[in-house]
């Protein structure tokens, strides 16, 4: 897989410095910082719900999504793969696996009780899952 990965930010790279035309990854880059991370944020979001409604192939195609804008943030950030695999070896040698690492005095949540009260409180007749996460996203920003 990380071969996968590095190919791909090889290839966000290339396209970045005009020698790999790609309309979409062009776009994306032209939009900037802010309107990549967004992205991110959506595919995040569309990942974790199809999830709970378990879709799995639903997953698999939105995980694509999301690691390709990871990827176009990464390169954006300046950030290669190589700083991230070093990051989860280093956690992996902390913890004896590649965790997320807790935050000092975070309560633990549960993720899926999370994830579930949030979408209980978006309408249920909705028919988009985009606006369920859209609800989300909003509902996130009023814990500011």
């Amino acid at each position: 897989m990380t071969d996968s990965i590095r190919r791909l930010y090889d290839g966000v790279v290339a396209t970045r410095e005009g020698r790999n035309p790609s309309p979409r990854t062009q776009r994306l880059l032209g939009k900037g910082r802010s309107f990549i991370a967004k992205k991110v944020a959506e595919e995040g979001v569309e990942v974790a719900l199809e999830a709970v409604v378990a879709d799995s192939p639903a997953v698999i195609r939105e995980s694509a999504d999301l690691l390709y804008n990871l990827v176009v943030l990464w390169v954006d950030a300046g950030v290669a793969p190589e700083d991230i695999w070093a990051e989860m070896r280093r956690r992996e040698q902390l913890m004896g696996m590649a965790e997320k690492l807790p935050k000092r005095g975070a309560k633990p949540i549960d993720g899926r009780q999370f994830a579930l009260s949030l979408i209980a409180n978006v309408a249920d007749d909705s028919p988009d899952r985009s606006a369920v996460g859209a609800a989300i996203m909003v509902k996130r920003r009023k814990r500011v």
